[in-house]
């Protein structure tokens, strides 16, 4: 079945199962994609707004935002059935109009990236491994993904970054046509700037992905900057700051486009990559493709961050972990405390609070509050992370 025969059926039965005709609601022109930009030097053009899986509910919803413009999908072995339900959708896709990226990790819990001990096999049989769920031959894109995730040591993530068994392995799948181009991305907390400078200058590298919104990059200018100067591309990930529901009507005074325009006016950066998880999702984030950052767009952020700048753990920041006297992983916590009560990513979240060594238990009992004093932002970071603990633990 071709892919608008697919489309049309789905939106039939979805008719039929409501027990009404199409409406002209459903069929009045959408949202699309209205620009797209090249990424780096690599040749390739992606949409502005481009389609995140981490919650990727079906096949359908690959051709959806294909049918809307989108081109560039962004999954990983650890994002639940992502990958499958790539390969599931690929039988009605032209291959070379769409562009695929993945990471080099396993398909267990997240985090699963590879760690600097691997050798190049396992970082060959990962890309393979992806490349047979997602029925494709190539991944335009690979990541050594989030990096500075693991711990403060600059030594030890730099050997992830620019690990030799995974260049080597690099550089095999991209003489057997298995893998276009080398990327890496980062989300902090740890020296996420310094990281991403290296990889940059290292040359071994053709795109980078920080974590990148309103709230508060300083330093991550010069990285964008000699980003550009180099050819990498940059695209922009964590954009909606911590994407909580700031209750204003969106058909009215939508948060979310103003946040897309604010990364998208800066010109480093090639596009950006948002989670996609309904048509609802494609209606609202579309409406901020082409567009321009306006004064009210400004003050729909004014108003977001006046709402949640003292409850937003600032992604890249770890400044106040050294003030703990337990080493509690403070930026790590209030992440995954992110990805379960605003990102509804309750079951991942759990699971990877539970991976983490020094956990929120040890708040209950603190009577010194040190990384409250340590915040730059002036967040009630104990508070904060005793509830996270409730959330992200089974206790009761």
């Amino acid at each position: 079945m071709k892919r608008r025969d697919f489309l049309k059926a789905s939106v039939l039965a979805t008719a039929a199962l409501a027990g009404r005709p199409l409406s002209a609601e459903s069929t009045k022109e959408k949202p699309t994609i209205k620009r797209y930009r090249e990424i780096g030097k690599t040749g390739l053009k992606m949409s502005d707004i481009s389609h995140g899986t981490g919650r990727l509910p079906s096949p359908s919803m690959i051709l959806r935002s294909i049918d809307r413009g989108i081109n560039y999908f962004d999954t990983a072995p650890d994002y639940g059935s992502s990958e499958k339900y790539i390969g599931q959708a690929m039988k009605n896709i032209q291959r070379d109009k769409i562009i695929i990226a993945s990471k080099f990790c396993t398909p267990y819990s997240y985090p699963s990236h590879l760690e600097s001990t691997r050798k190049k096999k396992d970082y060959v049989a990962a890309v393979e491994d992806s490349l047979k769920l997602m029925k494709t031959d190539y991944m335009d894109f690979c990541f050594v993904h989030a990096i500075g995730e693991q711990g403060s040591n600059m030594k030890e993530e730099n050997k992830r970054l620019l690990n030799e068994e995974m260049l080597a392995a690099a550089d095999d799948l991209k003489k057997a046509g298995k893998v276009r181009f080398l990327a890496v991305s980062s989300h902090g907390p740890h020296n996420m700037e310094d990281l991403l400078l290296s990889a940059v200058r290292s040359g071994h590298f053709d795109l980078i992905m920080p974590a990148f919104n309103f709230l508060n990059f300083p330093r991550l200018s010069d990285v964008l900057k000699e980003a550009k100067k180099k050819g990498v591309g940059v695209i922009a990930m964590k954009t909606l700051a911590g994407a909580k529901d700031s209750g204003v009507d969106k058909s009215i005074d939508p948060f979310e486009p103003a946040a897309f325009k604010w990364v998208l006016n800066h010109p480093e950066v090639n596009g950006l990559v948002i989670t996609i998880k309904s048509i609802a999702d494609l209606d609202l984030y579309l409406t901020a493709s082409g567009g321009n950052f306006s004064s009210a767009d400004q003050r729909t952020l004014d108003r977001y961050a006046g709402q949640f700048s003292r409850e937003y753990c600032r992604t890249g920041c770890s400044d106040c972990e050294e003030a703990c006297p337990e080493n509690v992983a403070v930026a790590s916590t209030l992440r995954y405390q992110m990805y379960f009560r605003d990102y509804g990513m309750e079951k991942k979240a759990m699971a990877s609070y539970s991976g983490l060594i020094a956990k929120a238990d040890k708040c209950a009992a603190c009577l010194t509050e040190n990384c409250r004093g340590a915040c730059p932002y002036g967040l009630p970071v104990a508070s904060l992370l005793r509830n996270a603990h409730g959330n992200l633990s089974f206790t009761v």
